[in-house]
């Protein structure tokens, strides 16, 4: 019996160093030799400071910048609402980002709107929005920047991505990565 006690707390011994110090360190310094702005976090810099990182929403304030989904974009708290269809709160924060959306753009009442330009994303940290939610605020956009909007749209299709491996998901834009082209532009 003392045998194998011995032998079982040297097998959990090697496999902890293994599985828990050469394997982590192993697939982390691949990581970092092969993807080290993925590694990392993914982060977006600006004039030699951090910004962001492509893989969370953030809002923006201003007529200026594009806008992302509705949402809290609190990382501390991301995921869904749990609200169905038929349910009042759902219908009424909808209803409430619709107007919102609509008196920001510019937009009559009853205008139609793209789904993420009034609904969450899956987990409220959703970076990305579609072609038509970022070509839908092009004029506030252009107008608060003095510029001409097929300069901005011009700049929105350099951004779009298509879907991913040619068939999964729909063609996407991430905000922060538009506005970071935005304000670039500005500096030319």
């Amino acid at each position: 019996m003392r045998r194998q006690l011995i032998a079982g707390l040297r097998l959990l011994a090697v496999l902890t160093v293994v599985v828990g110090v050469v394997y982590p360190l192993c697939v982390t310094g691949i990581a970092q030799l092969m993807m080290s702005n993925r590694a990392n976090g993914s982060l977006a810099h600006s004039h030699g400071a951090v910004v962001g990182s492509e893989l969370l929403g953030q809002p923006f304030d201003g007529d200026e910048w594009f806008q992302p989904r509705p949402g809290s974009y609190d990382p501390t708290a991301s995921g869904p609402s749990n609200l169905g269809p038929s349910d009042p709160g759902l219908i009424e924060a909808v209803r409430s980002a619709s107007e919102a959306v609509r008196a920001r753009e510019g937009l009559a009442d009853g205008a139609p709107l793209p789904a993420d330009a009034v609904m969450t994303g899956g987990s409220d940290l959703d970076p990305d929005i579609s072609p038509a939610y970022a070509k839908l605020q092009a004029p506030r956009v252009a107008t608060a920047r003095g510029l001409p909007v097929r300069v901005v749209i011009a700049l929105i299709d350099g951004q779009t991505l298509g879907r991913t491996f040619g068939f999964m998901g729909d063609p996407r834009v991430n905000v922060l990565l538009l506005n970071l082209a935005l304000e670039h532009l500005a500096l030319r």
